[in-house]
Order: C-alpha cells, then sequence, then structure tokens
C-alpha cells in the first residue's frame, strides 16, 4: 500500500478496522479469564471495551434520531426537553445538535 492511500477510511477499512478491534477485545479477554494477561493487557481491554462502546453508543443514536426524524417514537434520556441526550457528551453521536424536529 503506498504512504498516500494509508489513512483513506474506505467502509471496507473501517470494517476490517472494527473486526480486528472486536478480536482483539476477545482475545485480550480470554487472557484475563485464564488469568494470564499482563498489565498492558488489562490496560489496552479497558480501552477496546470504550471503543466498542462508544460506538455501540453512536450505532443507538443514529437509529433512534433516524427512527424520531420518521415520526417514529425512539428512547432518548433528556433532564428536560431543552436537554440533549447526554451520550452525546459521551461520543455517541458525531454532532451535538439537537435534533431537527417540526414542532
Amino acid at each position: 500500500m503506498m504512504p498516500e492511500n494509508r489513512n483513506k477510511r474506505t467502509p471496507a477499512m473501517l470494517m476490517t478496522i472494527g473486526k480486528v478491534t472486536l478480536e482483539k477485545l476477545e482475545s485480550i479477554a480470554s487472557k484475563i479469564r485464564d488469568n494470564v494477561a499482563t498489565d498492558a493487557d488489562r490496560h489496552n481491554h479497558e480501552i477496546l471495551r470504550e471503543i466498542v462502546a462508544l460506538a455501540s453508543n453512536r450505532v443507538s443514536v443514529t437509529e433512534n434520531e433516524a427512527d424520531v426524524e420518521q415520526g417514529g417514537a425512539a428512547w432518548t434520556e433528556r433532564t428536560s426537553e431543552s436537554h440533549y441526550p447526554h451520550i452525546r457528551l459521551h461520543g455517541g453521536a458525531l454532532e451535538d445538535d439537537p435534533l431537527k424536529m417540526n414542532i
């Protein structure tokens, strides 16, 4: 691969990165269960768990917002009508903009 192409994140590359991330997470989890994990393994496990959790949250936010935009009733966590889902503050959504709803 040419150096200028290494940073191009195509859908296929992103999917492969996701698959490898999940495989590595399971591999390290197995080492932890077998009590053979190093401190570095445990640290990497925590980082990978956070990445997977944030990605899962981002997908949920996207699906919920798409449902609301189509007139559905999606779950969102709000403390008031003007407060957006707290998941947005933790990397769940790509933007912090409110939903554009016609009220």
